[in-house]
């Protein structure tokens, strides 16, 4: 595989191959820049994308510089958004950066990545010199965002200082001056503002590689903490494992693209596929001896349907005792995954949830008040009840 192939490999679009090229026969490592709000402490494998491509790039000899916006965190990125993110505080930002930071590592290379706050810039910025830096885009500029169309078309409002983010990412480039910036599908409009902010400085333009957006476990929403749909980093290796088993057939073709830059291999049994997935995602976040001890776990608890000797979630119903309201308190505290009591009961009245190895099938039932045994979910999870 050729250098650009290796490094555009995966890529949604680059911005342009042709620029890249160039900078490449340049005979100096690129400046290769990755922004990161910490607005959450958890990384999922969403993020994990961009970081990994950051990785390709310091693993050819690259600059990988990884931008914590300690200062457009707390604007937070309105890009994707269909309403204004909720404000964070600096304090806030700053705890969720080190626990950021720490996971990031899981994946890029310590030694050879550069860590920047972008408070180092903006924090020194007078108001003149804030008004200035507006001064450079139009209104009409960030109103082609199509997520601020969508809220003026719907009367929902888009707070003024919304606005600012596009620029202050623009700005990180051109105090880094980056060659290469990467980033999600929904991150390209900010990305090529920051290619306007460097021309008007008299700078090279970087090249903008964006990534294809991860979808979250339900299929069809991006991956986000907020949805409860995603897959942490620090995941144990168990949760991590039985997670992606969860997820369609479907979506188990998307995740061999995306995360594997692999087709789904034509020969293995979808299930097969799926625990093979499911294992080297678990082993590279963690480690071989943990991705097969997960493998070996899982067929335990659900290939020799052994429920009783495996090693499960333990859970004790707080509300309601119907077995709807278990179970959706079940996927929400032992798995952070959002059903609704719609779900339970299509889950029930089709036959996956099983008491004590026994299928519940009437949306009634109620779960007995002395219960102590193994509530099984659906295929791939399972809790242990504890009264």
């Amino acid at each position: 595989m050729s250098d650009i192939d290796f490094l555009t490999r995966g890529a949604a679009k680059v911005l342009s191959l042709e620029e890249l090229e160039a900078k490449l026969k340049l005979g100096r490592p690129l400046r290769v820049k990755l922004g990161v709000d910490p607005t959450a402490p958890d990384i999922h494998l969403g993020h994990s994308i961009a970081l990994s491509k950051l990785r390709d790039f310091q693993d050819a000899g690259h600059e990988a510089i990884l931008i914590i916006g300690d200062f457009t965190a707390m604007i937070g990125d309105p890009s994707g958004r269909s309403v204004t993110r909720p404000h964070l505080t600096h304090d806030q930002v700053m705890s969720n950066a080190k626990s950021f930071q720490e996971q990031a590592f899981k994946i890029l290379d310590r030694q050879r990545a550069k860590i920047v706050f972008n408070g180092e810039w903006f924090e020194g910025m007078s108001f003149e010199e804030v008004i200035k830096l507006n001064s450079r885009v139009t209104l009409q500029q960030m109103l082609v965002r199509e997520d601020f169309r969508d809220r003026l078309d719907k009367g929902i409002p888009i707070r003024a200082h919304e606005i600012q983010y596009p620029i202050m990412q623009g700005w990180d480039s051109v105090m880094i001056k980056a060659d290469v910036e990467l980033g999600g599908t929904d991150q390209l409009f900010n990305i090529m503002v920051g290619r306007d902010l460097q021309r008007e400085e008299g700078l090279p333009q970087q090249v903008a590689m964006v990534m294809p957006i991860l979808e979250g476990l339900d299929g069809h929403q991006k991956m986000s903490k907020s949805l409860g749909n995603y897959i942490a980093l620090t995941d144990v290796p168990a949760d991590m494992f039985g997670k992606i088993m969860s997820i369609s057939d479907e979506l188990m073709v998307r995740y061999y693209e995306v995360l594997l830059h692999e087709k789904l291999p034509a020969d293995l049994h979808p299930m097969d596929a799926k625990k093979a997935l499911a294992r080297r995602i678990t082993s590279r976040f963690h480690s071989d001896e943990a991705g097969s001890k997960a493998l070996e776990e899982f067929n335990t608890r659900f290939s020799s349907r052994d429920l009783e000797s495996a090693d499960l979630p333990v859970f004790s119903p707080a509300g309601a005792r119907d077995f709807p309201s278990v179970v959706v308190e079940a996927f929400a505290t032992c798995f952070q995954t959002t059903r609704s009591r719609s779900d339970a009961r299509r889950l029930i009245e089709g036959g996956s949830i099983q008491w004590k190895g026994e299928k519940v099938t009437d949306p009634k039932a109620q779960l007995p008040l002395d219960a102590d045994g193994v509530l099984r979910l659906d295929k791939t999870r399972a809790v242990r009840v504890k009264v």
